[in-house]
Order: structure tokens, then sequence, then C-alpha cells
């Protein structure tokens, strides 16, 4: 049951969508484009949500192996594609498998500062636990970031304003694979109802050099200014 999780609300949550290496690596078998300063931003959000007490939800997707015949090509169980950047992950975490199952504790959000829930698809209100959770929890505000954009992050953004939950997007902090495709749907979720602003409006301004996790030669060799003083 998640009685105490529905009852209390909470004025912000960060919706922190699918921050795995096969996305946000350059070496990973989805890499976004802009990698670099996506992952700067994310970073800075992830500080942000630390100082700030910001519980935070966050999905990733899992897929099988299938003895190498895996029909999707990224994050396969068991490989460090799979993972999610190490800056995305709180010490005081639970993590839930993609198991069918609806089950929650009853008072998550208050024994865990976040909430991992693995996902066997790109839309997180197809797998049962995560659709629960997401449309019983209460906030003022659900706080948008991860990947891909014209993905999973539009599929949260829209089933979260279909439920009558207020959605802000932190558009520097979300990747793409299309420029394009990302026009077109910030302009839809925008026209949905979401907020759309920047890491610098939601967490201030400072500067990073590298995001601290790719070693490609952009992410280490080229310095990023980002929004507000990074944590250590």
């Amino acid at each position: 049951m998640i009685l105490q999780l529905v009852k209390s609300r909470r004025k912000q949550i960060l919706i922190d969508i699918d921050t795995q290496k096969d996305f946000l690596l350059a070496g990973g078998k989805a890499c976004i484009r802009n990698h670099r300063r996506v992952l700067a931003r994310i970073r800075r959000i992830m500080a942000w949500a630390r100082t700030q007490n910001i519980p935070i939800i966050s999905t990733a997707e899992v897929y099988p192996d299938d003895n190498g015949e895996s029909a999707v090509g990224y994050c396969i169980d068991g490989t460090d594609g799979q993972k999610k950047i190490h800056y995305t992950l709180f010490n005081d975490r639970v993590t839930f498998a993609a198991d069918g199952s609806t089950d929650l504790p009853r008072d998550m959000l208050r024994r865990y500062k976040q909430i991992i829930l693995h996902k066997r698809c790109v839309d997180p209100f197809d797998e049962p636990r995560i659709d629960r959770l997401l449309s019983e929890v209460r906030a003022n505000e659900f706080i948008l970031v991860g990947t891909t954009l014209e993905g999973a992050v539009k599929m949260t953004a829209l089933g979260l304003l279909q439920r009558g939950k207020k959605v802000t997007v932190i558009v520097d902090a979300v990747g793409t694979h299309s420029q394009t495709e990302a026009k077109l749907t910030l302009r839809k979720m925008e026209t949905k109802g979401a907020k759309l602003i920047d890491t610098r409006k939601l967490a201030g301004t400072s500067h990073l050099k590298q995001v601290g996790v790719c070693d490609c030669e952009s992410c280490s060799g080229r310095k990023t200014s980002i929004s507000a003083t990074e944590e250590n």
C-alpha cells in the first residue's frame, strides 16, 4: 500500500528519466545529441536536488539479453550501458524490478530519497508499478529531466498531464536523437500544459570544466558553463 505516499503532498518531485550510460555516454549504444551539455545540466540538477532535499523518482530501461538475440540493442540487463550515471544515484535509495507487480511500500518517500523503477518499455505508464506510483503520488510540481525527449520524456510528461499533474520540463537537461523531433515534442508538451524552463532558472549559474563521467574528447577537454555551484 502507498496510502501515506498519496496523503502527503510535496512541493516538488524530480522525475529522473532513463539517465543511463547507453543514452548519455559517447560510447553508448544509443547516445543522444549534445550529450556533454545534457550531462552537465543533469549533474547540476542532481546537485540542486540534494541541496534542496527534493525526492527523486527515477526510471531505467532494462531489456533481457535473450541469448544475444535481444530486439533492443541498448540498456540490456547486466551490461554496463544499462547502468545509471553515477551522480544520478543517491545513497538513500530503493530499486524495484520490472516484474508486472503494482506492490509498493507504504511510506517510500519518507524512508528513501530516491525510488528507482525498472521498466521493459519506453512509456513508463506501460509498467504497472510505475503507472500506479506516478498516478497516485501527490506533489505541487513534477520536474522532468533525462532521455529521450521524443521518447520516454514525452510519454512521462503527457501521462502526468493527463492525470492532472503539474509538469515542468528542464529543456536543456533532456536529451534527444533528433533536433527536429525535439522541437515538435516541446511544442506539443507546452500546448498540453507543461511548463518549459532551463537549468539556470531552476538552480542559478556556475561553471563546470568536466561532466565527470564521459571520457570522450568533448566531455574531458572543454569547459561547460551551467547552472549553480556544483557540489563536491
